[in-house]
């Protein structure tokens, strides 16, 4: 392949990061061909400040997709948590290579871990998902809107006076900012976004040749846990505003086991379930853990709420 291949985007640190990182794998898989990142501003970009609620579906992607169409850029690369769960029925995931942690970390101002914050701390985050397990398991802290980047976010944390901010490990990871980290958080507090930790590689489907060149980048225990989380949340017809989140992991090396949670947004209430089965039946799993949560309350949950 001769020609130049071009990756479509984000432009903040991390979207680079990423973009560059599977620049690199594709070199090593197709290293006579040229490649060009493209950065492409998105809603995201344009209006840092404005709540992603008010924005509404595709705030990480809409642009980047509009390019594949148009044919300016080849394929992108995206955090695969900022995919909407349903995709358009001309472009793919194409590629999902090998998952980082998909946990959740808390930034402390001053060192304090999450359980120990005094009654009335304030954190700082602009995901539904982060408030409502949060406020579920410390009632008593005050959860304030922060949007940004990962630098954005962290110097906001002193400049606004918050006792931290809860960011993606991945995140964190990929950009050297382990050393910021105070704690993990595991499931048990906070289950992850869908697909958190993950990238998805996307181009057209009618591009075969790009989906061809990807199948080499695939991770296919990666894309299976995904594809479990993603049935899950198309399920509840959801999105980064909806206060859900999904973790499916390998049991054995044919059974997944997805847990699952749909919480109230303040908090009050948090409904948590887990399933086991085949791996190959991983988004029918899915399918199936979001319909239970649903009848035992999560529809009630999730009324009013603005889904993607």
């Amino acid at each position: 392949m001769n020609q130049t291949l071009r990756i479509g985007t984000r432009g903040s640190p991390l979207a680079l990061w990423q973009a560059r990182w599977v620049e690199e794998a594709l070199r090593r898989i197709s290293p006579q061909a040229d490649f060009e990142l493209v950065p492409i501003r998105t809603l995201s970009e344009k209006f840092p400040e404005k709540p992603a609620a008010e924005i509404g579906i595709g705030i990480f992607t809409r642009e980047l997709d509009d390019a594949l169409r148009r044919g300016e850029v080849d394929l992108a690369v995206h955090s695969l948590k900022d995919i909407p769960s349903q995709l358009e029925p001309d472009l793919v995931i194409a590629a999902v290579p090998e998952r980082e942690s998909p946990f959740d970390a808390f930034l402390s101002r001053d060192g304090t871990p999450l359980e120990k914050l005094p009654a009335g701390a304030q954190i700082g985050t602009g995901s539904p998902r982060r408030k409502a397990q949060i406020l579920h398991y410390r009632p008593d802290l005050e959860i304030l809107p922060l949007r940004g980047n990962v630098a954005t976010r962290i110097s906001k944390v002193r400049e606004r006076g918050f006792a931290g901010t809860i960011l993606a490990h991945a995140g964190l990871k990929r950009l050297g900012e382990e050393k910021r980290i105070t704690q993990v958080i595991g499931a048990e507090v906070l289950v992850p976004a869908v697909g958190q930790g993950a990238l998805a590689v996307t181009t057209c489907t009618a591009r075969d040749d790009i989906r061809a060149l990807l199948v080499a980048l695939d991770h296919p225990a990666s894309h299976t846990r995904v594809t479990a989380e993603r049935g899950f949340l198309r399920s509840l017809r959801g999105g980064c505003q909806v206060p859900a989140g999904a973790l499916a992991s390998f049991a054995d090396e044919k059974t997944l086991r997805v847990l699952g949670v749909v919480a109230a947004v303040d908090g009050a209430e948090c409904l948590r379930d887990e399933l086991a089965g085949p791996a190959q039946e991983a988004e029918a799993l899915g399918i199936r853990l979001a319909e239970q949560l649903l009848a035992r309350g999560g529809a009630r949950l999730l009324e009013g709420i603005v889904h993607n």
